[in-house]
């Protein structure tokens, strides 16, 4: 199992419905995600607007190549693009850019 983190940030202006749209993440943006294989995934977000990312996952690549399929996730990322800054031009999903992990408690 692959543990994933990484860090995107998110429009200061932007936070509280940050923040509300992930109060109510669609049922089938939900039900894709597990579909793919996004175990424990979860988002926690500063005030500053920093997003840290977490999940697990058998393969991450696969997992998001999956994602990247359905037309649930297209207009999930579609909707989410304006929340966040320096995508250059990418999408949401795909500025994720896994940090290294240096330590884990097992």
């Amino acid at each position: 199992m692959q543990r994933v983190c990484f860090l995107l940030r998110v429009r200061q202006d932007r936070l509280a419905e940050y923040r509300e749209r992930h109060a109510a993440v669609w049922p089938e943006m939900r039900d894709a995600l597990t579909a793919a294989g996004w175990r424990n995934y979860s988002l926690f977000l500063r005030d500053d607007g920093l997003l840290v990312g977490y999940v697990e996952t058998p393969d991450f690549e696969a997992a998001r190549a999956a994602m990247a399929r359905t037309e649930v996730n297209a207009r999930w990322q579609a909707e989410m693009a304006g929340f966040f800054e320096e995508l250059d031009g990418r999408g949401p999903d795909e500025a994720m850019t896994p940090l290294t992990e240096v330590f884990h408690l097992a």
